[in-house]
């Protein structure tokens, strides 16, 4: 059999365009990726030999290397996000750490830097356009974080760090998921469900049929809870049954903090590793290293914007508290004045009820996720110019409920298309809500690749005869993710390096996704989108008053909790120290001190489970959320100013918008970016207006 015939029958090795989703299986990761990787070294050791310091010499031939691991190595975690199975870890386990040699061998070349270098001192420099010259200063800057400057021994032990610190990341999200599938209570008596709303005990049922139980029902039970976020934050919220709450609130703070699946030696293992990584480099701490590629200019400026927040946010706190406190007692409720952490969720529920008398489930009825689609891209339309289509059927899929559709311009021109995965699928994808490039976007011979995104959310399935019914926070993460989805999809950039999402500092990516939220709270938009599935009722004017007069509700409780996992964060990554008389959690129970007020439990392990920064990208950057936020509320604050309901003025202001924050991608500096939308640089009083916490000019 020739070779050819080999990579033709592997779908892993297509390279480009779409994925074949039905016909990948676990069984082809392995022979794809070693093939790939050795295809890729052989390119690579041809291109240090004889490379040229020119923009079609160096950086377009790295192109085509590094966008065919992506395409192949990107559906392959693409896939352990959304359909994990034993067979496709043990696959991925097996190839990844060719995968990271790889990745190690080519940003710590010397040739492929050297030409760089040459590339940026040349004559020919003055000739690139800005975003080619900021591809090349990112690979500079990023060869040199890689370890580019080690030799020898030095090098070794990078390559090993890197090495470990990989599989340490994969196997700290594994104990996550692992450890929240194993926990589950199953209630049997009305009274154990006492309170709890229709559409969990539907969800329970479910869960317990899953499992076994082939005559659950929604009405008489047995009802399945779980730690998974649709089960277990309806549960917290209004579950009577104090006794219940907290043995659930404890599983859940307690995940993946014990037994096999104890993340507390991997944690330590990470931080050790991450600042003996700074050293090798030459950096004092990772969270140094952590800052070299970000918008922010050092550790001090970010702990000042914290610290900001935190003065305006503590004393909000204390007083929220200290209500809810006074409001358990007025109800009657024993615990009035000595509020647990398990009593928090719900007792805050039934405060919110009360004060703006609605329930997050009085209102799901009126945001199908037909609908909720409908509004967002008629949102899009409106203030972008662009068009979302349903293009169903154009792209093989991995689940029969995923969804693909096709962005347009004013032309009616195709310029994007995304996937949408919306629904919980716990035995085998994994929580939370994220956006991830499928392809990007970028000029080919004659033609220009088009950008695909895949957007995924975990919100409730449609259960029995009912579409999937959205909590409002639901269709907020929506709009989250849509926005990112937005900034890969709408870029007018063509060198992959810089498209879209690429090479936009970390601290400033949040920026689109954030300022999408503020449209859930913008009338035209969620009016247009809230009607009920049954008897397309709009939703009432006083169910909009009570959302916006809620918006604000406990927001400096939100800011702070906020605010302690940034300070927690840049804490364990720029003063812990390994071999210091600290632990990690001691740390976290120093800095609670000052960013929480009701004390962490003893046995709360959050940061057992604080994928964010063990598993994800956010290790000493989660502060970008704030950042990124002070950002977004500014401008939003531009479309405020303008005027929400001039069409016109909403209309310009969307063009330069679109123009700059979602055209530009990494092409130049956030900063820039921000500023020639803007005009000046940005200011934190419209985030601290939006949240109540200053007051309105």
């Amino acid at each position: 059999m020739s070779a050819n015939a080999v990579v033709s029958n592997n779908p892993l090795l297509q390279g480009s365009g779409l994925p074949p989703f039905r016909a990948i299986k676990p069984e082809h990761v392995v022979p794809a990726m070693t093939q790939l990787l050795g295809e890729l070294d052989t390119e690579l050791t041809n291109l240090e030999a004889d490379v040229e310091p020119t923009w079609s010499g160096l950086v377009a031939p790295l192109e085509n290397i590094s966008e065919r691991l992506i395409w192949s190595w990107g559906i392959i975690n693409h896939l352990m996000g959304v359909q994990n199975s034993p067979e496709l870890r043990e696959a991925h386990q097996a190839v990844q750490p060719q995968v990271v040699n790889f990745i190690n061998k080519l940003s710590q070349s010397q040739p492929i830097y050297n030409a760089f270098k040459t590339l940026r001192s040349s004559d020919g420099w003055n000739s690139l356009e800005p975003a080619q010259k900021r591809i090349v200063e990112a690979a500079i800057r990023d060869a040199e974080l890689a370890g580019v400057g080690l030799e020898g021994e030095a090098k070794e032990r990078f390559n090993a760090i890197q090495m470990e610190l990989a599989e340490l990341s994969t196997k700290f999200s594994n104990h996550v998921l692992d450890a929240t599938k194993a926990f589950s209570i199953t209630l049997t008596s009305k009274e154990e469900v006492d309170g709890l709303p229709p559409s969990l005990l539907s969800l329970a049922a479910q869960a317990a049929r899953a499992e076994g139980t082939d005559n659950a029902t929604p009405e008489n039970g047995p009802w399945r809870i779980t730690l998974d976020y649709p089960s277990y934050v309806p549960f917290m919220q209004h579950s009577t049954r104090r006794d219940l709450r907290e043995k659930l609130y404890k599983a859940f703070i307690s995940r993946a903090a014990a037994g096999e699946l104890d993340n507390n030696p991997l944690i330590e293992r990470i931080l050790e590793l991450r600042q003996e990584m700074a050293e090798l480099l030459g950096y004092q701490t990772y969270a140094e290293i952590s800052l070299a590629s970000k918008m922010a200019p050092d550790v001090a400026a970010v702990e000042k914007l914290l610290e900001e927040l935190r003065v305006a946010s503590y004393d909000a706190a204390v007083q929220e508290l200290e209500e809810l406190k006074a409001f358990a007692t007025d109800k009657g409720a024993k615990e009035g004045n000595d509020l647990q952490n398990w009593d928090i969720s719900f007792w805050s529920e039934r405060q919110r009820e009360e004060k703006f008398a609605f329930t997050q489930e009085e209102l799901r009825p009126y945001f199908p996720l037909p609908q909720v689609l409908d509004g967002l891209f008629g949102l899009v339309n409106r203030v972008f110019g662009v068009t979302v289509t349903p293009a169903d059927g154009q792209a093989p899929l991995w689940h029969e409920d995923v969804r693909y559709f096709q962005i347009a311009d004013e032309t009616g021109n195709a310029v994007a298309y995304f996937y949408l995965d919306p629904y919980s699928r716990p035995a085998e994808k994994r929580g939370g809500a994220w956006m991830d490039v499928c392809v990007n976007r970028r000029q080919l011979e004659g033609a220009t690749q088009l950008p695909v995104a895949y957007l995924t959310c975990n919100q409730t399935p449609p259960v029995d005869d009912k579409p999937s019914l959205m909590t409002f926070s639901e269709v907020e993460t929506l709009f989250h993710e849509f926005g990112h989805g937005l900034q890969h999809m709408l870029t007018k950039v063509n060198y992959v390096g810089a498209a879209g999402i690429n090479n936009v500092e970390w601290d400033a990516v949040e920026l689109p996704s954030q300022f999408m939220e503020n449209w859930c709270y913008d009338r035209p938009t969620l009016m247009g989108m809230a009607k009920h599935y049954k008897t397309g009722e709009t939703l009432p004017e006083h169910y909009f008053q009570k959302l916006l007069a809620a918006k604000n509700y406990m927001s400096g409780s939100a800011m702070l909790r906020q605010l302690h996992f940034s300070f927690v964060d840049i804490e364990l990554h720029h003063r812990y120290r390994p071999d210091g008389k600290e632990s990690p959690k001691d740390v976290r129970l120093r800095i609670a001190k000052t960013t929480t007020v009701l004390p962490p439990l003893p046995e709360d392990s959050f940061l057992c489970a604080f994928g964010h920064i063990f598993a994800g990208g956010y290790a000493a950057g989660y502060y970008s959320y704030k950042w990124a936020e002070v950002l977004s509320a500014d401008a939003f604050a531009a479309f405020e100013e303008a005027g929400l309901d001039n069409e016109q003025a909403i209309k310009a202001t969307g063009k330069r918008y679109r123009n700059t924050i979602l055209a530009l991608g990494g092409s130049q500096h956030p900063m820039e970016v921000f500023q020639s939308f803007r005009g000046r640089q940005p200011s934190t009083t419209p985030l601290l207006t939006h949240n109540g916490l200053v007051p309105a000019a």
